[in-house]
C-alpha cells in the first residue's frame, strides 16, 4: 500500500459559475516526484492554489498526512508559485534573512539552502541582476527555509535558457532522498519525463490519467488522449 503524503478527495473550484476544477481526485506518494501535467488554463494552478489555501474549494477535501488540511499544515508545505518573490535591492543571503526573521526560523537555515540550491558564491550581488535560473533557485531556497515536507513548484522552467532547466531538474530530483515530497506543475511534458515519478494529466479541470509516467511518444500520446476526451465533451 503506497504512503500517501497529500490527497485531494473530488476537489471542486468554480468562478462566477464556472467550474475550472472539477472533482479532482489525487493521490501524491511520499518522496516522490509527481507532476501535475496539463494545457494552459486546465485548472494545474487552481489546484496548487487550493492546496497551499490561497483559495478555498467550493466542494471536496484535502488530506495532507492522513487528516483533514488545515492552515497548521503550511509549516510542512514550500511553495514556489508563479514568479519567486525576491527583493531585487538584496543579496541572495539578505533576502533569505529576512524570511527567517519573519518566520522566526534559525539563521543557519539560511547557509543550508543556499548550499541546497547552489548559491553560496553569489556574494553581494543584488538577487535583481541574477540570471532567470539564478532567480528560480533562490526563490526554491526560500520554500526550503522552512524544511518542508511538501514542496510545490508551478511551472518552475517558465523561460529558462537549456542550462537553466538542466541544473533545475537536477535540483528537483535530489529533494526526495532528503525527505520531501514534490509536486511539479507544467505543461512541458519533455521537461517534466526526466524527472517525475508519477503524474495526473488533467484537462478542463477533469482528471483524465494518473499513475506512473510512461515516457517519450508514449506520453505525448496519453496527454492528448486526455486532452482530446475532455473537449470532446465541451470542456
Amino acid at each position: 500500500m503506497k504512503d500517501i503524503i497529500l490527497k485531494t478527495n473530488c476537489l471542486c473550484k468554480s468562478f462566477k459559475g464556472q467550474k475550472i476544477v472539477d472533482n479532482l481526485s489525487l493521490e501524491i506518494p511520499r518522496n516522490s516526484v509527481y507532476g501535475l501535467l496539463g494545457p494552459n488554463g486546465a485548472g494545474k494552478s487552481t489546484t496548487l492554489k487550493m492546496i497551499t489555501g490561497m483559495l478555498r474549494p467550493s466542494a471536496g477535501e484535502i488530506y495532507f498526512n492522513g487528516k483533514e488540511w488545515t492552515r497548521d499544515n503550511l509549516k510542512d508545505i514550500g511553495v514556489l508559485i508563479e514568479t519567486p518573490p525576491l527583493y531585487d535591492n538584496l543579496s541572495a543571503r539578505e533576502n533569505l534573512k529576512v524570511r527567517t526573521i519573519a518566520l522566526g526560523l534559525p539563521q543557519k537555515r539560511i547557509d543550508e539552502v543556499l548550499e541546497i540550491v547552489d548559491l553560496t558564491n553569489t556574494g553581494k550581488k543584488r538577487a535583481g541582476q541574477f540570471s532567470l535560473g539564478m532567480k528560480q533557485r533562490l526563490g526554491i531556497a526560500i520554500a526550503l527555509l522552512n524544511n518542508p515536507k511538501l514542496l510545490i513548484l508551478d511551472e518552475p522552467t517558465n523561460g529558462l535558457d537549456p542550462i537553466g532547466i538542466q541544473e533545475l531538474r537536477g535540483l528537483i530530483r535530489s529533494f526526495p532522498k532528503h525527505g520531501i515530497t514534490v509536486i511539479l506543475s507544467s505543461h512541458i511534458l519533455s521537461e517534466v519525463e526526466q524527472v517525475v515519478d508519477e503524474i495526473g494529466i488533467i484537462a478542463g479541470g477533469k482528471l483524465g490519467y494518473q499513475g506512473i509516467a510512461p515516457r517519450g511518444q508514449e506520453l505525448e500520446s496519453l496527454f492528448m488522449q486526455v486532452v482530446s476526451a475532455n473537449r470532446k465533451v465541451g470542456i
